[in-house]
């Protein structure tokens, strides 16, 4: 196990310093690394050498050496010969927020596109910062940052990993053209289709599996839960079927964080679309993080960087059982719930059923005896409020979308859908 520093450099002066500490103390924490010490320094400028000042590097090494740690963690993405400049001074290996990252997605991918996602992420980073991060990688055996491209692919010239990367693209791109082929039948079927996306660890795959289970799906076909950052990097879709025969698509889209890597997020645009086609998103958030409203933040402007424009969007203020002060939301519409909770369920689903199946309305069709195939059909597809037999034929109260209304009309007995 790796035993850490963790430095940052505050620049902003935005206040949030304390808020970007702790998360990267959850992302060393996922990464199994033992946290020694914090050090911060409030600066106007980056110096070129070392990003902070010289004097604070000579405070790292102090500590560094006392508290024998073997990994200095830097809040700021640095240079190659920054994090050269400071290994040569403090004597331990230095990474950067933005490496640490990427090797959690390297140790978190499971599928050949997420592998590759990853890897095309890692050579992009490395690319700008080859002669630094070669002597780096060259004094360890393997460990953070290594994973993936590694040593490897550092020993090779700056256009071997250029067609390394151009290759990965392609593998990727085949990959991609038979997503959206599943996408487009998905689409063809006229299901509505939500997104849930959120904060890693906010709740997101938690509310997934409640969604099956309430619908008495597959258990097997459950998602992979943690209380730990990207605890999953697999973006998982599946059928909900309500009791009340109304359905949709739920996907469970991969978490984000505050200044999660460009090179990241362009490396998961593929996988991320799945969020710019759904109709309705689901957002998590973690009320029991003080920072909240920052997570809200940084989770609308991800949305924002991949194209996601004009999709409504539910608010699930979760966690709410570990909370000791009032939750007052910020948006709207929205729940406070716990997701551990078949309550917190209840009501997550009522407001899902709510929002996006706001077009069904109650229709009443007579439908003729010898059209009984119809009647089964609606029994088994649709929500009957009430079914009547009379010298007619069957009477039914169901509820229907616009879709449906139309193609039954000829059966609908109030006037004014007649006229339409």
């Amino acid at each position: 196990m790796y035993k850490a520093i963790l430095v940052g450099a505050d620049l902003k002066k935005d206040g949030l310093i304390d808020y970007y500490m702790e998360e990267l103390t959850s992302l060393a924490m996922a990464r199994n690394i033992e946290i020694l010490y914090v050090i911060t320094q409030s600066i106007n400028r980056i110096t070129a050498n070392f990003y902070i000042g010289s004097g604070k590097v000579k405070e790292i090494q102090t500590f560094a050496s006392n508290l024998d740690a073997d990994l200095i963690i830097f809040n700021n993405e640095l240079s190659g010969s920054q994090i050269r400049n400071l290994e040569a001074e403090i004597g331990v290996r230095v990474i950067d927020r933005t490496l640490l990252i990427l090797d959690i997605f390297a140790s978190r991918a499971k599928t050949k596109e997420a592998m590759l996602q990853v890897e095309i992420a890692q050579l992009e980073y490395m690319l700008p910062r080859l002669r630094g991060l070669a002597e780096s990688l060259g004094r360890q055996q393997g460990g953070i940052g290594s994973r993936g491209p590694g040593e490897k692919k550092l020993e090779l010239d700056r256009r071997r990993i250029e067609a390394d990367r151009s290759k990965l693209k392609k593998e990727l791109e085949e990959i991609v053209k038979a997503r959206k082929i599943q996408r487009k039948n998905r689409t063809k079927s006229n299901i509505k289709k939500i997104a849930i996306v959120g904060y890693t660890n906010a709740g997101k795959s938690t509310l997934l599996n409640a969604l099956m289970e309430y619908a008495h799906r597959d258990i097997n076909k459950q998602v992979y839960v943690k209380d730990m950052l990207f605890a999953t990097l697999e973006t998982s879709t599946r059928h909900i079927i309500l009791k009340n025969n109304k359905e949709f698509i739920a996907t469970d889209t991969v978490g984000f964080v505050s200044n999660l890597p460009h090179d990241l997020v362009e490396s998961f645009k593929s996988t991320l679309e799945e969020i710019t086609e759904a109709d309705f998103l689901v957002h998590i958030v973690d009320t029991s993080n003080k920072f909240y409203e920052k997570q809200i933040d940084v989770t609308n402007k991800t949305l924002e960087e991949i194209g996601v424009r004009d999709i409504p969007v539910i608010y699930v203020y979760n966690k709410y059982d570990l909370v000791d002060e009032e939750i007052k939301p910020l948006h709207y519409p929205s729940v406070i719930v716990s997701l551990i909770e078949q309550e917190g369920i209840i009501r997550v689903i009522n407001i899902i059923e709510r929002e996006i199946f706001k077009e069904y309305e109650e229709v009443t069709l007579l439908i003729p005896y010898n059209e009984g195939n119809l009647v089964s059909y609606l029994n088994e597809n649709t929500h009957i409020v009430s079914q009547e037999f009379t010298n007619e034929g069957t009477l039914l109260t169901v509820e229907l979308n616009n879709i449906l209304k139309s193609k039954y009309i000829k059966y609908i007995k109030q006037k004014h859908y007649l006229s339409q």
